[in-house]
This record gives C-alpha cells, sequence and structure tokens, in this order.
C-alpha cells in the first residue's frame, strides 16, 4: 500500500571564519531552491528541516517544511542518534534523508522519481552512494531503534544495507544525483558554469572568486587528447563518463574509496601512494612531475592530508580549496597550497566533491547535448 514518504534535511552551520561563511551562504540559497522543489513532488507528506541555525525558521515556514531547531554543539551532534529520535516521535515509515545543500541540482521530476518509488516499495534503500551517500531514501526497517546508526550521514546507506536487512538500489547517474556541494571547490564550478538557480547565484556572485584556473583545467578538458591527472577517491563512473563523452588521456590514482564510511580516516589508517611519493621526494619535486605526466590536475587533497595525519580545520582546508596560501599559517598546507596555485599546469584542490560530483558537471558543460540535463 502506498505510504506518504517523510523528508528529512539535516542543515548544520558552524561559520567560525570569512570563507566558511561563504559556503554557509551559498548553501542557504540552494536548500531554499530544493524546499521549493519538494513543495511540487506528490508523494511527499512531511518535510522536516533540523538546523542549529534559528535564521532558517523563515525559509522553513514559507515553504511548507516544519523547523525543528537543534541546539547541540556541532562537535556534539550524533548525526545517527537525531534521525532515528526523530523517526521514532514522528513514527515515520518511509524516510528520504538528505544533507541541506545534498545534491542541490536535482531536479523535479527526480525528486518525484525517488519519493514515489519509495512510496510502493517496501524494504527499498535506494542511494546515490552506497561510500559517501548525499541522499538515502529507505523503508523503516524493523528492529531500526536497535541498529547502532553512524555519528555522520556518510555511511548512512551501508549501515542501512548492513543492518538493517534492506535491498539496496543505487540511484541512476545523473548530474542532479551526483553533484554536491562540499567545499569551495563545488561553488568554484557551480559559479563558472551554467547550472545555478537564481538564489545560487546570486549568492556566489556576492563573493570575488578568481575562476582562472577553473577556466584553464575546461580548457584542457575541452582540448583533443591531453593528459589530465585525476588524484584521490575518483569512481568508475565518472572516469567512464569522461571517456565518453570527452577527447581526453586519463592519468588516475584512486585511493582510499570509502575512507570515511570504513572508518579508515577515525582509525588513522588512510594511507596514499603518493603521499609517501610526496614524503620521500618532497612537495616540490611532486608538483614538477606532475606538471610532467599532464596538462592539468583534479586533487582530492583529504586523501593526502588523512596520510600525512593532518587535521586541517575547515577554513584552513577551504583556504586551500580557493588557493589563499598566503592566509595560511601551516608550513607543510602553505607550501602544498602555494606549489599548486604556482604549478606550470593548472591545478584544482577540492575534496571528494570535486573529483565526483563537480567533475561530472564540467562534462555536462562541456558537452551539453549529451548532458542528460532535464527540468531544474
Amino acid at each position: 500500500m502506498n505510504e506518504p514518504v517523510n523528508v528529512v534535511i539535516f542543515e548544520g552551520t558552524a561559520a567560525a571564519s570569512p570563507v566558511e561563511e561563504m559556503l554557509v551562504q551559498v548553501r542557504r540559497a540552494l536548500l531554499h531552491d530544493n524546499l521549493d522543489k519538494l513543495r511540487r513532488v506528490a508523494p511527499v507528506g512531511k518535510v522536516y528541516l533540523i538546523t542549529n541555525n534559528p535564521a532558517l525558521a523563515g525559509m522553513a515556514r514559507e515553504t511548507g517544511a516544519e523547523f525543528l531547531l537543534n541546539r547541540q554543539h556541532p562537535d556534539s551532534f550524533h548525526f545517527g542518534d537525531e534521525l532515528k529520535r526523530l523517526v521514532r516521535e514522528k513514527n515515520m515509515k518511509k524516510v528520504f534523508y538528505l544533507s541541506g545543500a545534498g545534491c542541490p541540482l536535482i531536479t523535479a521530476s527526480e525528486l518525484k522519481e525517488i519519493c514515489g518509488k519509495l512510496a510502493v516499495r517496501s524494504r527499498l534503500l535506494y542511494a546515490n552512494n552506497i561510500q559517501s551517500a548525499d541522499m538515502v531514501a529507505f523503508t523503516v526497517p524493523d528492529g531500526f531503534a536497535g541498529i547502532e546508526l553512524p555519528s555522520t550521514d556518510n555511511s548512512l546507506a551501508m549501515t542501512l544495507r548492513d543492518r538493517g536487512g534492506l535491498e539496496l538500489e543505487l540511484m541512476p547517474q545523473t548530474l542532479g544525483l551526483l553533484f554536491d556541494l562540499d567545499t569551495p571547490a563545488d561553488i568554484l564550478v557551480l559559479g563558472a558554469g551554467p547550472f545555478a538557480g537564481p538564489r545560487a547565484r546570486a549568492a556566489i556572485d556576492a563573493f570575488s572568486l578568481d575562476y582562472s584556473r577553473l577556466e584553464r583545467v575546461k580548457k584542457v578538458l575541452g582540448d583533443s587528447y591531453q593528459d589530465i591527472v585525476l588524484v584521490g577517491r575518483i569512481g568508475a563512473p565518472v572516469m567512464e563518463r569522461l571517456n565518453e563523452l570527452l577527447k581526453l588521456r586519463l592519468r588516475v590514482f584512486s585511493e582510499e574509496r570509502g575512507m570515511k564510511a570504513l572508518g579508515r580516516l577515525e582509525r588513522g589508517e588512510v594511507i596514499s601512494l603518493l603521499g609517501l611519493l610526496i614524503e620521500r621526494a618532497g612537495l616540490e619535486h611532486f608538483f614538477d612531475y606532475l606538471s610532467r605526466v599532464g596538462h592539468c590536475a583534479i586533487i582530492d587533497s583529504r586523501v593526502l592530508f588523512a596520510h600525512h595525519k593532518y587535521e586541517f580545520s575547515d577554513r584552513e582546508r577551504y583556504l586551500s580549496d580557493l588557493g589563499l596560501w598566503e592566509q595560511l599559517e601551516h608550513p607543510w598546507l602553505k607550501e602544498f597550497t602555494r606549489l599548486a596555485a604556482e604549478c606550470s599546469i593548472p591545478v584544482l584542490l577540492g575534496g571528494h566533491s570535486l573529483v565526483s560530483g563537480s567533475l561530472w558537471a564540467l562534462t555536462c558543460e562541456l558537452d551539453p547535448a549529451r548532458s542528460g540535463l532535464g527540468e531544474r
């Protein structure tokens, strides 16, 4: 029997610096757009917005969402416990979870397809990524209260599959279901491309961002048979997409996929072949080698940070993504960021989202005829 789907959105904000506040402002605009889209989706019952930001109450009222203020400090917030409590208190049977700016380019038709599938299926687990999901639609399993859910949402899908006895299906690979906004690198891709809605465009344009390295990378990607270096948690679908739509040669160093979901980061077990190379050769030689084997490089720097056991703050990581090495104090990170910015080939730095959804967005921009874009 069809049951209403409850949409649960968690959006936490704890900006401690201007660069973090930039992300908060853009995420807020994207969240507003997604709440508007959800109003047009028939199978949706209630939409719950859980946040530590009281300023989002007006947005929730405007879009018909129920606003729930979480007063916990971000350092003590436990995602799994809060999700479980909400599911129990609201007696939910069908849950569609997404993060505040998770999949901001999703279309209304894609939302309808996800909620419609969940409404008529039993024991369904429908996610856009098993190892690092931004969206998870699921039937609440028997014994849900006894399942130990993860402290962050990265491994929610994996936990429900392994401990909830649900039948996993992966969502299609589309721009709307893959693009996520986690770091300033994703803001650059969104700001320099054609996909941002009016609210997001206004929010991004309020900041003076340097798109020069990104434009150089796009020029290389659009050329014929240039060497593209991809470093980090690179998935097979992105590699297949690049090979299918663009004329290029890939040099891929894919390492540590699932490092968060599998607990390797938390346990200090992350190890990177390129991290070992940096240890032996040094940062200057590493970037020199990059310029000798590729015409551009796109780097998920979080793997290298974890390999070296560096626990940089959001501010430090974000400044590095933007190439603002002069504002960094940590000697290694400052040198890493400076050499990336000054490398003879264009180098983009970011997190997992840069080498997944953002890279996918670049393929859509460079080959719009085959991008698979629909109603936004």
